[in-house]
């Protein structure tokens, strides 16, 4: 009976990594409960994961400098479909990530991208919460409706389970992409994502 318990403890302990493995691979794939901010064709040979937040300094350099190239060379071109989701480091993330999916879908990107070139304007600000309702009037949303936005716990609690499945296929920062399942972590430029993500397009 020791020997057989203690067989099966070696099993148990043999079988972790490979259920790890397993549960990341399957938090990867699915994101959580809100729907997904998709670029691309779901037909493209390569699929590119990022998790992101909008006060990481590294996420805005990525997405102001890189994304565009990245968006001309390889996601309208067909060969990769991008795929963000939010990873929010703290309650301005979280709160910054709520608005942009509270201005509706066609708006996200924009709104996004917004968030991201002005960063200084309510990230750093004395009062942040003063300065994304300043930001999001110019989108035509008013205090109401964003104190409405920052108020929907059930918004929030999507947010945060994207987040967790991210920590469960495994990031610990951002921002953090995933090739075609492939972890890589950090900024990077269009040649050290081509690097990345041309192999994997290669071996179609």
């Amino acid at each position: 009976m020791l020997l057989s318990a203690s067989a099966a403890v070696a099993a148990g302990m043999a079988s972790t990594p490979a259920l790890a493995k397993s549960e990341a691979e399957k938090a990867l794939k699915e994101s959580g409960p809100l729907p997904e901010n998709v670029y691309g064709s779901s037909s493209a040979p390569v699929t590119v994961v990022e998790y992101a937040s909008l006060t990481c300094h590294r996420c805005r350099d990525f997405h102001l400098k890189t994304w565009p190239q990245v968006k001309a060379k390889y996601v309208d071109a067909g060969k990769i479909q991008f795929v963000f989701r939010e990873f929010p480091l703290n309650p301005l993330d979280a709160g910054g990530f709520m608005l942009a999916r509270c201005a509706g879908e066609k708006r996200w990107s924009a709104i996004v991208d917004m968030l991201y070139r002005a960063d200084d304007a309510w990230a750093h600000a004395a009062d942040p919460v003063a300065g994304l309702k300043t930001m999001m009037r110019q989108v035509g949303m008013g205090s109401d409706a964003v104190d409405a936005c920052l108020g929907d716990q059930k918004l929030l609690d999507g947010i945060n389970a994207v987040a967790k499945r991210g920590t469960i296929a495994g990031v610990t920062g951002t921002p953090t992409f995933f090739v075609n399942g492939r972890k890589a972590a950090g900024m990077m430029t269009i040649d050290e994502f081509s690097a990345l993500v041309d192999p994997h397009l290669a071996a179609k």
